[in-house]
């Protein structure tokens, strides 16, 4: 960032006025609750997506930090996590999950349960970690009540709208606010929901494409998010 580093931060979205899309979101009344948990060293806020999520949904909050004694303590009102789920995709692959499905319901092992639709069934709420793979890594083990919770994995068919302004180590991986979109539109059979948010999306994307162009923001250091550990493999012989 340049000039606009000393620019007042939108109270919603947490970015400069350059930046912010908050007049133009028109928040959709969720069914699903969502509870989006930031990662205290999540700190992108040029790109980052949790606040704009919360910002375009009736029924979502965000809280910041690594551990909570219970759902009902980090929501602010009772709640049973069995009623809920964990987006967590862990060590699981992509390729594994069915293909006709973009939101799997995994078992304890990371495989995808045999009866889906009853398992999605009147769920209250969805849990969204928000931050790298090992922050989110972090946040499932520093939180033992998400055990209590189904867990979900996304297998979009589509990339993320980040394209080539973010690099992530799997094909499969969304934003905050796609993951979002897709989770919440497909669990209650409504695309509305995907569309509205999606469109914020652009809209935050755009502007920074703009803001690159005439040299408002400068882009960051091309790092990568850490991914899941890769299985090594022994070097095949050479010898004939």
């Amino acid at each position: 960032m340049t000039e606009s580093d000393a620019a007042p931060l939108c109270p919603h979205c947490a970015k400069p006025e350059i930046l912010c899309v908050c007049d133009a979101v028109e928040p959709v009344d969720n069914k699903v609750a969502l509870l989006i948990l930031q990662h205290p060293q999540e700190q992108d806020r040029l790109l980052g997506t949790a606040r704009l999520a919360v910002r375009g949904l009736k029924n979502a909050q965000l809280k910041i930090g690594l551990s909570w004694p219970s759902l009902s303590k980090v929501l602010g009102r009772e709640a049973d996590p069995s009623q809920w789920a964990v987006l967590h995709l862990g060590a699981a692959h992509a390729k594994d999950l069915p293909r006709d499905r973009e939101v799997v319901v995994l078992d304890k092992k990371g495989e995808a349960l045999p009866e889906q639709d009853k398992a999605l069934n009147g769920l209250k709420g969805i849990v969204i970690f928000d931050g790298s793979w090992a922050q989110a890594k972090t946040l499932w083990w520093r939180n033992p009540w998400v055990l209590k919770a189904k867990r979900l994995a996304l297998n979009p068919k589509k990339p993320s709208l980040y394209g080539n302004l973010r690099r992530e180590p799997r094909r499969e991986a969304l934003s905050t606010i796609e993951a979002a979109a897709l989770s919440l539109s497909r669990l209650e059979n409504r695309p509305e929901i995907e569309t509205a948010l999606l469109k914020d999306f652009a809209a935050m994307l755009d502007k920074y494409r703009a803001a690159l162009a005439s040299g408002a923001v400068t882009p960051p250091e091309p790092t990568r998010k850490a991914g899941p550990p890769r299985r090594r493999t022994r070097k095949p012989s050479s010898a004939s």
